[in-house]
């Protein structure tokens, strides 16, 4: 049985958002998945009741405090133990949960990364990713999106290699074509950083290396399936195709592509490199976005990405 602990206080729209998020998702995990809902049980309850939802659809653990947006992540983290993310993490630590997410603090989740379930050895910073849409309806991965505004090129290496591992892994492909994000398709292209990373990937056996990928190319199939940068400009990236979506969604654009380009269908990013399975959904998460962060957390544990990482880096 796979348990997916929830927190159901994380977000600007909790604990309604998260709740119903839930509930759809229900219907679409599989038989040997069970949800956790971690937070305030009788305010859980209440919109359970009010939907019409079963009492034995989740389990519950009941939480009496929520660590805000606003609060210091760390010190929240210790002054509030009973919190829906510390309490959590806790049980993710224990292994009485196989995957945690929460569209809350994303400071806090971080803290509750590295100090409770910490990062698997061998490997120099974890990453966060996100997946990207292609025009031809498939997708490709963009780390980091950012965790780590500053990259040196050993940790951009490693990014290739947790890249093409969860490539291999959730997304099922067979051979992922690994570049990185540069000015140019040229080899003596971009900052010192970039050409230092690229002789590194290139002499690299780890990995299916194609080279430098400018930004046009981004979202185009044939390209790459991981897509490696520091996050300073995979969040750069990431809030750009936001924002066109936004302005897109506004003036009324009706198009599969750029509907794809909406947070919501994504649900949250895996934070990769760690002990164990995490991800963290956007603040402002809708009960869809939800929904997909439930589902995306369910693939993540069924794939044994954990496992796998560490076998690479032992």
């Amino acid at each position: 049985m796979i348990k997916i602990g929830i927190d159901a206080m994380g977000g600007d729209y909790a604990p309604e958002a998260v709740v119903l998020g839930a509930i759809h998702a229900a219907e679409r995990i599989g038989p040997n998945t069970r949800i956790v809902l971690f937070g305030d049980r009788a305010q859980i309850e209440a919109i359970m009741e009010r939907e019409g939802c079963p009492a034995e659809t989740f389990d519950l653990v009941h939480t009496t405090q929520v660590i805000e947006m606003g609060d210091h992540p760390a010190q929240a983290f210790v002054k509030k133990p009973d919190s829906s993310i510390a309490v959590g993490f806790a049980h993710l630590q224990e292994g009485r949960i196989d995957g945690f997410a929460s569209a809350g603090s994303t400071g806090a989740m971080m803290v509750g990364c590295m100090y409770t379930v910490k990062q698997i050895e061998g490997i120099i910073r974890p990453g966060i990713s996100s997946i990207i849409p292609t025009t031809d309806g498939g997708s490709s991965l963009l780390l980091d999106v950012g965790l780590n505004v500053d990259c040196k090129p050993d940790v951009l290496l490693q990014y290739g290699m947790i890249g093409d591992v969860y490539a291999k892994s959730v997304m099922h492909k067979s051979n992922p074509r690994v570049a990185l994000l540069n000015i140019g398709e040229e080899k003596e292209k971009g900052n010192l950083v970039a050409k230092a990373t690229y002789e590194l990937m290139e002499e690299s056996k780890a990995f299916n290396f194609v080279g430098n990928i400018e930004a046009k190319h981004l979202f185009e199939p044939g390209y790459a399936d991981v897509i490696v940068c520091d996050g300073f400009v995979g969040n750069t990236m990431l809030k750009e195709a936001e924002g066109f979506y936004e302005i897109a969604h506004r003036q009324g654009i009706d198009n599969a592509f750029i509907d794809r380009l909406n947070y919501e269908s994504v649900g949250g990013t895996p934070v990769l490199g760690i002990n164990s399975n995490v991800i963290i959904g956007h603040g402002c998460s809708s009960s869809l976005a939800i929904t997909n962060m439930i589902l995306q957390t369910e693939a993540t544990v069924q794939a044994d990405l954990v496992t796998k990482l560490r076998e690479i880096f032992s």
